[in-house]
């Protein structure tokens, strides 16, 4: 018997755009269906943003259209 384990969903991940700040001190980052604008401000800081990629678990924002 295997008390305490439970049958774990396999965890779905997938090449995702996202958006980093470009600030040295600063570690925030947006995923792309979740940012505000088109071009994003940092919401931490304030600062610019540059979008890139990251394999990261899928999450669906069903408030987000494509």
């Amino acid at each position: 018997m295997s008390f305490g384990r439970r049958n774990q969903e396999e965890i779905v991940t997938e090449e995702t755009k996202i958006w980093v700040c470009k600030a040295d001190d600063c570690k925030c980052w947006v995923r792309d269906n979740f940012k505000s604008s088109a071009v994003p401000t940092c919401p931490i800081c304030k600062s610019d943003m540059e979008q890139t990629t990251r394999v990261l678990e899928v999450i669906n924002n069903p408030g987000k259209h494509s």
